[in-house]
């Protein structure tokens, strides 16, 4: 599955994408805001992931933005993986990518691609309470909070970590009446 917006392009990730993925995804401040990876991020973390099948109603992507002067480049990943609490939308971005909207911009292909090309009903999401900015990314596609805090695991601190759960329903936008042209 891929798409395309304005400024990036969203595709599956492929064996030969281990070593960039590795040194995109590779800061300890990714590692700290994100709950499965680790830190160090090596190229073979990277090709267990690469290896990992994924389900129909999990489609994942690599960020690849197509706006930096030359050629495109990696700068994130975005996914929709099948966690505790239903079906749950995961990003991050390398730090050199950050306070440039492109979570945003990813965000709105794969959150339009849940509604209107994937059976599931809602979507979740969580962010660490110490990563504002991750709350705010969810609350522009949307997610609302619920209310509901929890310590959940993170792989790059090797602890749990208070997180806060944010929730879409998908089903208010593909039951809204679209107009008809005559």
């Amino acid at each position: 599955m891929f798409a395309r917006t304005e400024r990036l392009l969203l595709r599956p990730a492929w064996p030969e994408d281990a070593n960039a993925l590795a040194e995109a995804i590779g800061h300890e401040s990714i590692a700290r805001m994100a709950a499965r990876v680790p830190y160090p991020y090596h190229p073979e973390d990277a090709e267990r992931w690469l290896a990992q099948p994924c389900a129909a109603t999990e489609p994942r992507f690599l960020i690849t933005a197509l706006d930096r002067g030359g050629a495109p480049e990696l700068i994130g990943g975005i996914a929709i993986i099948a966690g505790d609490t239903g079906h749950e939308l995961g990003y991050w971005l390398t730090p050199s990518a950050w306070g440039r909207g492109y979570a945003t911009e990813a965000g709105r292909a794969v959150v339009a691609t849940a509604r209107h090309a994937l059976p599931i009903a809602r979507l979740n999401a969580w962010h660490f309470a110490d990563n504002p900015a991750s709350g705010h990314v969810l609350t522009k596609l949307g997610f609302r909070p619920t209310g509901q805090r929890m310590a959940r695991a993170s792989a790059g601190r090797e602890a749990l970590s208070p997180s806060i759960h944010y929730a879409l329903d998908l089903e208010d936008e593909r039951n809204r009446a679209m107009p008809l042209a005559a």
